[in-house]
């Protein structure tokens, strides 16, 4: 500091710090040395010394060897009192500190030599004050209270020194006007709080003069290591700038984040937490009778109530920062006036005690302590904004989790008729947790902003009314004018994206349709018919899309033009209606940046609008589903109104003694509580009851709805340890019974009685203490009950088979081997851990039935409910499951089994048999009971038994319907093997341990993906880039130009001012100046600006429509002509995504996100080089500035694409765990376990909601540290070019230009990054497909053209087989070796083997699906091999094992190419025995078939496949393995049809049962690709040992 003064000879140094003027003014004590002004300032560096001497041994020495053994934790928990206030109390106190210093050293500036004493000690304080802050959160860290002493000596100190110099300038009379007089006595105010906060933390924690120091306890979230997000822990410093962020972030470089690294939540925000606090804040609503509030305005009150608190301190943040954000353009006003004051001179300040002082009005209009202010302004606003958006949108967080925990309760109470009358679907609940919860959350975020807009508005007009009078008005009115106008586009917007939602569901279904039937399609040659239905949905589509990119593209052209409107207007305005417009450049800069400033509120307006309009409606509807029926509440209600009637009465309506059986107390009590019981009972004593009844129900009525009861007069009990079957007609009430004895019907009247269980031991769960509240079926055990439909966890097949329970080996052994579900386990890629569920593996009817039973078995219940478990299950593996698991393993354990069933052949090995018929009971008892009882009843069970079994002759072990499920499972087994999951390989490649590799791949993960946005720009073709290009170009060039005309305009008002003082014109018009040559200029650019804004707008959207049009085109031509082997091995899910999600991302949010990021960088890089055109020096800055932003994005973009991308993977299983539980409600209430699915529930809210909570987190880090950089551009270009003004003459219009880009660079800045990370995202789904656009198409070109190919060929039908090999593909083993075969016209030929023998692969030969790389296939004397693709498949006809329909109509499905007359059709339905079916359909052929052809029945949607073949003619007919599904009669009608219409024509026929080729003329047996025996069936029985006799013998 001393440096820059040069001492006179006569002086030494020590003169220096009170100056060294002549006089001897400043070292003249004769009035007492306090009163002499400079000892006062030396008296005062006392203290700041004394705590730098002993301050900095201690914390270089002692932490310098401790910080290494500091725990880690510590360092962020410990707290003392008043942490919070001694921050923000330093924060003032440098603040002070800092304009105390500026105020030194502007006073100095009026003297002849330096005045060190008036800047010195206020430096030496600042240092002191910052070492105070340093020292005390190291003391802090490693909780050693004692050393504190020294902070509290310096405080006392720092106090009296300050006190002595305050009372020394009252008394010589120096008052407020003096700016150094306010600034001490705020000092003094501040030391003093500071010590006040210092002696508290002695109270607090009685350090010193205290016998017992308090122990202090860190909280319980950070006693356990995971908690990683520190947010609530840290100090107010890193709590402000998220400092504790930076390691997470920079370590996302060396390694992905995952789910281990974020750590849990801590517990404040945890859903469970959040919840308790929602729950609590809804029952005090509810309190007070008669006031409390109904339906959605409750849901609102109780919101207020737990989440309004933090919500206040958002909005209190966001009312700072607003206000602060004003100060932009008031100090470009006060700097640019400062410069272009025509004369510099300022009077002397006042001496007093020998020192000068400046009035606070002197200090304000000096142009660098303006600058230093605005940076001030600057970082704080920015970190007031910041601070809140996090707690608005942390408060989101917690509020979503709190609320969709309570959706989850509500589901768990939620009758089950809701659910099945379709007053509540799936799809509604899974939308009010997908869509409703964060619509509320969004509410919540931008909730601020509806309070913040109004004020800062408000505040915006006055300041410019200030600056330009009544033009400013008219400004304003411009903008408000178009402000409904952006509302309006807003909504539209919104619409027009419903109905893109709307067509491109549409367009998925049918995608989806084409993906599933690739195979058929394929085959049959028709996969263009289905293409071009799909193109023309995404016609549809591609339409409505124009719409929306016509509104969006308005939407932007508005933000862009408003505020170039609006500054035009009022110009104009203020030129035409002052005479002496006072245009200077203090005043055009500053309402420049505030019309900025004023259209933000503006764009955010609609957005806030709809998303309140969103919410409101979000409530109604969460209003609505928390009102529908429980389960518990209904039989509460019931039991009130019934009992007080007379007695009879009391008789019928039992439920309240079933509240005293509770299974958990020993027995003994509930012998007592019967026999209070027993008056009621009257017919028998409880005590034989007790003993072999479980479950009793007497006269009881239950109903679904609250129509007429769907079970009347039940009169029922069912024996303990025994096997009870329900046995009746299909929708007789069999499952309705047993769901009204779990409790799930509603009970009109009767009474159902559980009994307490000898055995309680076996009982599993004691958890249930939890399930509390749950009414009068908390009395009874735990069920394990299969329904009919069966249901599945998203899980792995063990998790599903123990659900919960722990795995015992020999018993899960046991079910397994029970319920023959060990084959099918090792079909599965990853034995019994492979997924299965919605998200799993596909698995068939049966399987999926068999894991459901086998879920059951494996309970330890002392109940089991099986709901018809033999439906989709063949004989044999019903018969097995009957007698290993329901016989063996259920009756070994003494387990009470009730059984629902159609196969009446297993009622002898009932105990107790229930007969039910419409919704009552016929007759219950043991079999012996109903054959004297009801002897007709059991005629007629015995001839459907007799029946039964004569199926079950004919049915046989070779291939049952079970092998063919399993031969399904592993053909999709076989080609998943080769690709694993569906995302991008990147993450395979993460798992190999090799370090090279992980290296290159992280490297991989820090670039940008530049070659996919090369992908997507050149899909849009060159004309549209260049027009893209120069237009973005143009119009930011035009921008700069205004504003720089603006700046010469205003320069020159200026110069003409001065010149016009100097030849004395009264009005500066008249010494020839003229606005009119300005403002017409100024007017040809503003409307050049905003017809460019147009022309950009509508380019980006234009080419985003393009590439979307481009992109999803050859998508779908790529995928339809792609070989079979992709469909194989890719997930279908996979490929449906790219045309989901990722044809999505193109078609909507890239062209915005895209727009969006070349307009903040283009805006940033225009106004660096304009700051850097009027101040060079400004480059110099610069360089420092780009690394740190550098440094900055690249490390955020990895860290924040790792975070969305768990965001995203963590919400998946969050919507499936509803819609799972949803689905199995009735299981999982009849298990009794609520509260484990409830725990699982929090497990996956948790963490999602801490992927979002780092998301925010790591978004706000980012724009605080882009916010700190621009505030830094901001000090150094406003310090540069006031200097370059004041010495060398630079245009003060250039000044304020610089200054007002220099605001708006701090704006943009953090757009670029946050637009350049949602960039990098979005063109993952670019990347992706164009992975996919990829593949290879099949060779659809023939050697010969579709001309040359004779017109009815193949007209005989004679195939030679020459030396055939096949395989899948060519990294894989043949699955046909050398084959040779001829087959002569109109010869019927049979194929038959075991699994995996090669007979499918044979039938596909025939159509070249599969790679024949050897010998060749020669039919009617052409090798196939050399036809056209379409050509050879349109030419033969094949029936696949699994049928496949289409959504359309049976027209359709039978003749999409619309070439067959309605007479050959119904002749197809004849021979197919499906003509009367279709007959009694509405509309005949053109019935409607739904997705899928749920419609119809497994056998029948076979028979529409066989009509299909016949509506083809061809001479050749290939069945592979097709009547697998159709019953005995129907198969050999087909046999004989097949015989006669195709009597001519070739048929090869795969067989499934060996008896239907026994009469074929030729069979051919395989094994593993090869010919074992070819010959007529004859022939080949009369050999003893051949194989088809084998095979023929097992098959009787």
């Amino acid at each position: 500091m001393i440096s820059r003064y040069k001492p006179s000879p006569g002086s030494t140094m020590s003169l220096a710090f009170c100056g060294n003027e002549n006089n001897s003014v400043a070292y003249n004590v004769d009035g007492g040395v306090l009163n002499n002004g400079c000892f006062l300032d030396a008296l005062n560096v006392v203290p700041h010394v004394f705590l730098l001497f002993i301050t900095f041994p201690i914390l270089f020495i002692g932490w310098g060897s401790q910080s290494s053994k500091v725990h880690i934790h510590h360092s962020t928990w410990l707290h003392f009192p008043g942490h919070n206030l001694r921050w923000l109390l330093t924060f003032v106190l440098l603040f002070i500190l800092v304009c105390e210093i500026a105020e030194g050293i502007v006073s100095d500036g009026f003297s002849q030599s330096l005045h060190l004493h008036l800047y010195m000690p206020a430096g030496l304080a600042f240092m002191a004050g910052i070492t105070s802050i340093i020292y005390y959160h190291n003391i802090e860290t490693s909780n050693f209270p004692k050393l504190l002493l020294a902070l509290l000596i310096y405080w006392v100190l720092a106090f009296i020194m300050k006190t002595i110099k305050f009372a020394k300038y009252t008394e010589h009379g120096i008052g407020p006007r003096q700016l150094r007089y306010c600034i001490t006595g705020l000092l003094v105010l501040l030391y003093g709080l500071l010590l006040a906060v210092e002696i508290n933390v002695i109270l607090g924690r009685r350090y010193m003069c205290f016998a017992d120091p308090t122990e202090v306890k860190p909280p319980e979230d950070l006693q356990d290591l995971g908690v990683r997000f520190l947010q609530p822990f840290v100090n107010l410093l890193s709590k402000a700038t998220y400092w504790w962020m930076n390691t997470f972030i920079t370590s996302a470089h060396r390694r992905p984040i995952d789910l281990k690294v974020i750590g849990k939540l801590p517990i404040a925000m945890r859903a469970l937490t959040n919840y308790m606090k929602l729950r609590k804040a809804f029952e005090e609503q509810k309190k007070p009778q008669g006031t409390a509030p109904q339906g959605p305005k409750l849901i609102w009150q109780a919101l207020r109530k737990a989440f309004g608190r933090p919500l206040i301190l958002s909005i209190t943040f966001r009312f700072l920062a607003d206000l602060l954000g004003f100060a932009g353009p008031l100090c470009i006003s006060g700097i640019v006036h400062h410069i272009s004051k025509d004369n510099r001179t300022i009077q002397q300040p006042m001496t007093l005690l020998g020192i000068y002082f400046i009035s606070s009005k002197e200090f304000l209009e000096n142009a660098y302590v303006l600058a230093v202010l605005l940076f001030f302004a600057l970082l704080l606003q920015r970190t007031f904004l910041q601070a809140s958006y996090y707690v608005a949108i942390e408060t989101g967080i917690n509020l979503r989790g709190a609320i969709q925990t309570k959706i989850y309760n509500k589901i768990m109470r939620l009758c089950t008729s809701n659910m099945s009358m379709g007053e509540l679907t799936v799809a509604q609940i899974c939308n009010l947790v997908a869509i409703d919860t964060n619509q509320l959350m969004w509410f919540f975020f931008l909730c601020p902003n509806l309070w913040a807009m109004p004020v800062q508005i408000i505040v915006g007009v006055i300041l410019l009314y200030y600056l330009l009078g009544i033009s400013a008005l008219i400004g304003a009115t411009v903008i408000a004018v178009l402000a409904p106008v952006q509302y309006f586009v807003a909504t539209k917007l919104s619409q027009t994206q419903k109905s893109t939602l709307e067509y491109s569901s549409e367009r998925l279904k049918k995608t989806n349709e084409l993906l599933r039937g690739i195979k058929l399609l394929k085959l049959y040659a028709w996969e263009h018919i289905f293409c071009d239905s799909v193109e023309e949905t995404r016609g549809k589509e591609l339409t409505s899309l124009q719409a929306f990119a016509l509104y969006t593209s308005i939407s932007i052209f508005m933000n862009a033009a408003i505020p170039i409107a609006a500054v035009l207007t009022t110009f104009v305005v203020h030129v035409h209606i002052s005479e002496d417009a006072d245009l200077s450049p203090a005043v055009a800069f500053a309402s420049l940046s505030l019309f900025h400033i004023l259209v933000t509120p503006l764009f955010l307006l609609s957005s806030v609008v709809r998303s309140t309009v969103k919410a409101l409606v979000s409530v109604q509807k969460l209003s609505e589903f928390f009102s529908s029926d429980e389960i518990g509440d209904e039989q509460e209600t019931r039991a009130m109104l019934t009992s007080g009637s007379s007695n009879h009465n009391q008789n019928r309506y039992q439920a309240v003694p079933l509240k005293v059986v509770n299974r958990k107390r020993p027995p003994r009590d509930d012998w007592n509580n019967y026999s209070l019981q027993g008056d009621h009972e009257g017919d028998r004593p409880s005590h034989d009851m007790d003993q072999d009844i479980c479950i009793k129900i007497t006269s009881g009525y239950f109903t679904w709805t609250d129509g007429p009861p769907t079970l009347s007069n039940v009169d029922i009990k069912i024996p303990f340890g025994k096997l009870t079957m329900i046995v009746g007609q299909v929708g007789c009430g069999k499952s309705s019974l047993l769901l009204a004895t779990l409790g799930e019907m509603q009970r009109v009247s009767g009474t159902v009685t559980w009994n307490s269980f000898p055995n309680l031991e076996s009982e599993g769960d004691e958890s249930l203490k939890d399930a509390a509240g749950d009414g009068d079926i908390r009395k009874r055990g735990a069920v394990a009950y299969a329904s009919q439909k069966p249901w599945l966890l998203n899980a792995t097949l063990v998790e599903n088979i123990t659900f919960e329970m722990p795995m015992i080996k020999p018993r899960y052994k046991a079910v397994i081997e029970a319920c023959s579900l060990q084959p099918d386990i090792d079909i599965l890629p990853q034995g019994d851990q492979t997924e299965v569920g919605e998200r799993g593996i596909i698995l068939s009817g049966g399987q999926k039935q068999r894991i459901s039973v086998a879920r059951a078995l494996y309970q330890q219940t002392n109940l089991v409910f099986l709901d018809d478990p033999f439906s989709a299950l063949d004989i044999h593996l019903s018969d097995h499951l009957m007698q290993d698991g329901i016989l063996k393993l259920l009756r070994e354990e003494k387990r009470t089994v009730v059984l629902v069933t159609h196969k009446l052949q297993y009622l002898p090995h009932a105990d107790w048999i229930i007969a039910m018929k419409d919704g009552t009971i016929q007759t219950e008892g043991t079999l012996k009971d109903i054959q004297n009882s009801e002897p007709e009843l059991f005629e007629q069970w015995k001839t459907l038994m007799h029946r039964q079994d004569q199926e079950f002759e004919k049915e046989t072990v070779a291939a049952s319907m079970t092998d063919l499920e399993r031969k399904n499972l592993r053909r999709a087994m076989y080609s998943r093997e080769a690709i694993r999951t569906e995302e991008d390989e990147e993450e395979e490649s993460l798992e190999s341990d090799d370090d090279d590799n992980l290296s290159q791949v992280m490297r991989q993960r820090a670039t940008i993906p530049w070659r996919s946005c090369g992908t997507y720009l050149s899909s849009a073709g060159l004309l549209l880039l260049t027009l893209l290009l120069l237009s973005q170009l143009l119009k930011h060039s035009l921008m700069v130009a205004i504003d720089y005309w603006l700046a010469h305009w205003t320069s020159h008002v200026i110069a003409a001012k001065i010149e016009a003082t100097a030849r004395n014109c009264s009005v500066v018009q008249d010494c020839g100046f003229s606005h009119s040559w300005y403002l017409s200029v100024f007017s040809v650019l503003c409307c050049l600006g905003i017809v460019l804004c147009l022309a950009t707008s509508v380019a980006v959207e234009w080419t985003g429509l393009k590439v979307a049009k481009e992109l999803h085109h050859s998508l779908l031509n790529k995928i339809i002509l792609a070989p079979m082997r992709l469909f194989e091995t890719t997930p279908l899910g996979s490929i449906l995504n790219r045309f989901s999600t990722d044809t999505n991302t193109i078609d909507q949010h890239i062209p915005t996100t895209l727009e969006c990021l070349a307009r903040s960088t283009l805006l940033c890089v225009s106004a660096l080089g304009v700051i850097s055109y009027v101040t060079p020096v400004f480059l110099i800055a610069l360089l420092p500035l780009a690394v740190a932003c550098y440094f900055i994005q690249k490390y955020f973009r990895v860290a924040s694409r790792d975070l969305q991308q768990l965001e995203d993977s963590t919400q998946l299983p969050l919507l499936s765990h509803f819609s799972e539980t949803v689905e199995g409600l009735t299981t999982i209430r009849a298990l009794r376990y609520e509260p484990r699915f409830r725990q699982r529930l929090l497990q996956f809210t948790d963490a999602n909601n801490i992927a979002s909570l780092f998301l925010t987190a790591a978004n706000r880090w980012l724009e605080v540290r882009m916010e700190y950089v621009g505030a830094c551009v901001v000090l150094v270009a406003a310090v540069a070019s006031i200097t370059n003004s004041l010495y060398n003459q630079l245009s003060t219009g250039l000044v304020g230009l610089g200054l007002t880009y220099a605001l708006m660079v701090s704006n943009y800045m953090n757009w670029m990054v946050r637009n350049l990370a949602d960039m990098e995202v979005q063109l993952g789904s670019v990347k992706r497909i164009n992975g996919l656009l990829k593949t290879e198409p099949e060779n659809y070109e023939g050697l010969l053209t579709v001309s040359q190919v004779p017109d009815g060929w193949p007209r005989q039908g004679e195939i030679k087989i020459q030396n055939l090999s096949v395989r899948y593909d060519a990294t894989l083993k043949p699955v046909l070796k050398n084959v040779n075969a001829h087959i002569n016209p109109g010869q019927k030929v049979g194929i038959c083997g075991r699994t995996g023998s090669g007979k499918s692969s044979f039938s596909l030969a025939f159509f070249r699906m599969v790679d024949m790389f050897e010998g060749r296939i020669v039919i009617d004397d052409i090798d196939i091999a050399k036809l056209p693709l379409q050509t050879l498949r349109s030419r033969l006809s094949i029936i696949l094992q699994d049928p496949i329909l289409f959504s359309g109509t049976i027209r359709f499905n039978l003749d999409p190419e619309m070439k067959a007359t309605d007479q050959m059709l119904w002749e197809a339905l004849d021979i197919a025995q499906l003509k009367p079916v279709v007959k009694s359909l509405p509309g005949g052929l053109d019935a409607t078939v739904t997705e899928g052809g749920e419609n119809f029945s497994q056998g029948q949607r076979q028979l529409f496949c066989l009509a299909r073949a016949f509506v083809r003619k061809s001479s050749i007919l290939i069945m592979d393995e097709a009547t697998a599904s159709i019953d005995m009669a129907t198969e050999s009608i087909l046999q004989k049809v097949v015989m006669t219409a195709f009597a001519d024509r070739t048929v090869v026929t795969i067989a499934h049962r060996v008896h239907t080729i026994l009469n074929a003329d030729l069979v051919i047996v395989m094994k593993r690709g090869i010919i074992l025996e070819y010959d007529r069936p004859e022939a080949l029985l009369d050999k003893e040992d051949s194989v088809f006799t084998s095979f023929v013998r097992a098959d009787k």
